[in-house]
């Protein structure tokens, strides 16, 4: 696989300084991951003053970093462009419904960005995100590995969240995942799943104040968070800003971490030509590569459904 072109100084730029994308910067500004952070946004004012508001606390933060409201010609030389920007989910709207429009938007900030000579990872957060994360894939012109979204990773950790809840042990000790297109159609692969070390089937033999019908309810809960979120308070963005600052970190640093991204399938889960959420390996190269856990035959199928419907939802973009 190809690297990435090092930089002398550590460069992340952002396209969209709306609540998504203002909470991952403010997150980076605090995380010593990277020197400089640009953020692009066709509000140029709201980009400057994002901008000013984080300089402001520089002198707290851990290290210095070098905060600007750019355009996308400072992309040129970003090891990472975070793209947050599009049309918001409203309420009552679906992520597939935001399709049409976001598709647009899309197309025309990866046209900017590669034109800057951009060389380096894209990561996609703007919903739908799995066919977001396509189209950018296929208007970049870059390798797969190189372009992957956000996916289920949001969807996973609120899994874990309340898993741990459930349990009453650390979100970390649940080892679980959400899998296939961060929307309505996304399943917990619970045959997978592992609570500090021991399977879902065993710990419910092993307690009988546990129950299948609670981890549905856990399940349907954290598929749709998003609803009830936006319902109380508008948008969700604090949680997202922390899965985008854990992608950047696993790649800045090289960590070779398992994550549930919106990875480029093929062949993969019997899958192919698709970006949707599945565990995968996260280095300074990107994706290094998909991971196929073991799913039971129900899971498979639910799998080939949400493919299908990001599949079908794709094709007027198409």
């Amino acid at each position: 696989m190809e690297t990435l072109n090092h930089a002398k100084v550590t460069r992340v730029a952002l396209v969209g300084a709306g609540a998504v994308g203002a909470s991952f910067a403010y997150q980076l500004t605090t995380a010593s991951l990277c020197e400089e952070l640009v953020i692009i946004d066709i509000n140029k004012a709201k980009a400057e003053g994002e901008a000013m508001d984080l300089n402001h606390g520089v002198s707290f933060a851990s290290s210095p970093m070098r905060v600007w409201a750019g355009d996308y010609s400072d992309c040129g030389v970003a090891d990472i462009v975070v793209i947050t920007a599009g049309a918001p989910q409203r309420p009552g709207e679906t992520r597939l419904d935001l399709v049409e429009k976001n598709a647009k938007i899309m197309k025309s900030m990866i046209s900017d960005i590669m034109d800057s000579g951009f060389d380096g990872i894209i990561i996609i957060a703007s919903n739908p995100v799995d066919i977001m994360t396509h189209l950018a894939w296929k208007y970049s012109g870059l390798p797969k590995h190189r372009v992957f979204g956000s996916g289920t990773v949001l969807d996973t950790s609120r899994l874990r969240y309340m898993l741990g809840d459930y349990f009453n042990v650390d979100p970390r000790n649940c080892h679980a995942y959400i899998m296939g297109e961060h929307g309505d159609t996304e399943f917990a692969a619970w045959s997978n799943a592992r609570i500090y070390g021991k399977s879902v089937e065993q710990l419910l033999e092993e307690h009988d104040e546990y129950s299948w019908e609670d981890l549905e309810d856990i399940y349907v809960n954290v598929r749709d968070a998003a609803y009830h979120i936006i319902e109380r308070k508008g948008a969700t963005y604090y949680a997202i800003g922390l899965g985008l600052l854990r992608l950047v970190k696993a790649v800045l640093r090289n960590e070779n971490t398992l994550l549930t991204v919106g990875a480029h399938l093929d062949g993969e889960y019997g899958l192919h030509d698709i970006h949707i959420g599945v565990p995968a390996i996260i280095n300074r190269q990107g994706v290094r590569e998909v991971v196929e856990i073991e799913l039971s035959q129900e899971e498979h199928e639910k799998m080939q459904h949400s493919a299908n419907v990001l599949m079908k939802t794709m094709e007027p973009v198409l």
